[in-house]
């Protein structure tokens, strides 16, 4: 029988590796993570924590500005200098990475090993000269920004995720290719913090996988703010300097006009790390949109599962965790039927703001698949008292049922939506009738009502198609004949 210096190396230790390397351990398994850069991932050094940090400060100086509408005054008229908030932003990664550590996880059992790793087979991989064994392996190495081949994009200085929080001071003006989660909530930051931006999508609205009469309201509120959006132009050409950077667009008709910024920051997409691990000799099969696996979430080789960005499919943090969740039992119990991923209860936010929650189908894929049949309730944030206190009643729920009224989608643009999805989540996952919530006592004055109201309306619903209650109806009603 063959020795192996473990019984589970994880390649990346990001948040999918965080998550894989805690369940192994917990298993009683020799485990080591295997980091090419720092502890932590692209979520806390480029993604997640940096981002929200600058959001947070974005949405601060808006408040500070507009001081008024809770009745203050600022002396000095609120003038906002954010000179330093890239340096904030810095120190709030230091103090999550903190946190993270190595020593933390070796603390808890976990050998940490950095360096480059290379397959050599299927259970040995190679790390700066020296051969490891493992009798499974877990790939969570994540993605890294795409650039397009945008004619003379590599002859600019352009910011990407990865470098954007490493300028000292905000430009003046800029430009951001991509009207995805990551380009609009930069775009919407950097625009609270005074810099003048534009958008530019090629396609023909932004945020293309939400709900289209959510992202349309978000879009009007973004634009009031004053960001600038393109959508329907492909970037074609790109010149410039450090100082000015001119982008050519087109449009779907062939014409074409420059635009022009202190700085240009690509948020086009990602692309898999796939690169320099050798993956062709542990008998691993990818492509260029990522590893392939199985719904148990197995790769090609027999003994190597991957997860996260690094598939390919819906790349999120909390993906990740949840795959590591699937994969990592699949990989070290002799489990009779293996667990399998599923993408039926898929949710994400976008932290604008107002920020935008998204689970399950939008209206338009539920009458897709699920025919004219479904019922939709919705919200204003208008009506809720909580969001008239706080001076946040800019949004919308929206909650669609198939015919047994049990929860297919939910959709939140709003204060906190991100937070409030996760009940209407956790209903839908269950596979219960939304007006269940119904049931529920919500306390007064909260955003709750943004989910409550809209069950009661199910409720209404529910009973009004209750046979009995229309043979009642109709009897009531021949008698009045």
């Amino acid at each position: 029988m063959a020795v192996y210096d473990y019984d589970l190396i994880i390649l990346g230790g990001g948040a999918g590796g965080f998550s894989a390397s805690g369940i192994a351990v917990g298993l009683g398994k020799r485990v080591a993570i295997v980091e090419k850069n720092k502890l932590g991932g692209d979520c806390t050094w480029y993604g997640c924590v940096p981002s929200k940090a600058l959001i947070r400060a974005a949405e601060v100086a808006h408040l500070t500005r507009n001081a008024s509408q809770f009745g203050l005054s600022l002396n000095g008229g609120g003038r906002v200098c954010a000179k330093r908030v890239m340096k904030h932003v810095r120190e709030v990664v230091q103090a999550v990475y903190d946190g993270h550590r190595p020593e933390h996880l070796q603390a808890k059992g976990i050998d940490v090993i950095f360096g480059s790793p290379r397959f050599v087979n299927n259970e040995q991989i190679e790390v700066d000269g020296r051969t490891i064994s493992a009798r499974r392996f877990v790939i969570a190495t994540g993605s890294s920004p795409l650039v397009p081949p945008i004619d003379g994009i590599d002859q600019v200085p352009y910011l990407t995720n990865e470098t954007l929080f490493s300028v000292e001071e905000l430009p003046d003006s800029l430009i951001v290719l991509g009207g995805g989660p990551i380009g609009i909530e930069m775009a919407a930051a950097l625009n609270r913090l005074g810099v003048q931006v534009t958008v530019v999508e090629m396609m023909e609205r932004i945020l293309v996988r939400d709900e289209p009469e959510l992202v349309d309201i978000l879009v009007e509120q973004l634009r009031q703010e004053g960001l600038q959006l393109l959508t329907g132009h492909r970037a074609v050409q790109v010149k410039g300097d450090a100082q000015q950077i001119q982008l050519t667009l087109e449009n779907g008709s062939g014409q074409r006009k420059t635009i022009q910024a202190n700085a240009l920051l690509v948020a086009v997409g990602r692309r898999p790390n796939v690169a320099g691990l050798d993956l062709e000799k542990a008998g691993v099969a990818y492509s260029a949109r990522g590893i392939q696996t199985d719904q148990t979430l197995k790769t090609t080789a027999p003994n190597i599962y991957a997860i996260g960005d690094v598939i390919g499919s819906y790349q999120f943090s909390h993906m990740a965790e949840y795959h590591a969740t699937v994969a990592t039992p699949n990989a070290l119990l002799p489990l009779p039927i293996k667990k399998k991923v599923s993408d039926q209860h898929v949710a994400w936010a976008t932290f604008t703001d107002p920020e935008l929650a998204h689970a399950g189908y939008t209206e338009a894929e539920a009458r897709e698949r699920l025919g004219d049949g479904i019922r939709v309730y919705r919200y204003e944030y208008a009506h809720v008292d909580r969001a008239r206190t706080d001076v946040a009643a800019v949004g919308r729920s929206k909650f669609i049922t198939d015919r047994k009224g049990r929860l297919v989608g939910a959709h939140i643009l709003g204060h906190r939506a991100a937070d409030l999805i996760h009940e209407a989540q956790v209903v839908k996952v269950l596979g219960l009738p939304f007006h269940k919530i119904s049931k529920a006592i919500h306390i007064y004055p909260t955003y709750g009502d943004l989910i409550k109201r809209p069950a009661d309306y199910s409720y209404v619903d529910k009973v009004k198609n209750n046979p009995l209650v229309k043979l009642v109806q109709a009897l009531r009603g021949a008698g009045k004949n």
